[in-house]
């Protein structure tokens, strides 16, 4: 027959795995996959915005600049997508990791 001690420690939740604590240059990495898709996903729809308003313009100047101007942030925010990694690599090299 088993003792209460013995029936309690056979009951015991066990415990779960440790979570793993990441080293800089892993966080780094994970930011620069998380910043390059935002940036992304941001200047696509600057680009789509701004192929909608072209077409739409009908020919008024001033819708014509909204559009342009719409295309130009999508081609920075591309550009960003781009230079994400190099800035990264800076802030890397500052930090030491």
């Amino acid at each position: 027959m088993r003792t209460v001690l013995e029936q309690l420690l056979a009951s015991a939740p066990t415990p779960g795995p440790t979570p793993s604590i990441k080293s800089l240059p892993e966080v780094i990495g994970g930011l620069t996959s998380w910043i390059i898709g935002i940036l992304a996903g941001v200047a696509t729809l600057f680009l789509t915005i701004g192929g909608l308003r072209y077409l739409a313009a009908g020919g008024d100047p001033a819708e014509v600049e909204r559009a342009k101007g719409a295309l130009r942030s999508a081609m920075l925010g591309y550009a960003l997508a781009l230079l994400a990694p190099v800035l990264l690599d800076i802030v890397r090299g500052i930090v030491g990791a």
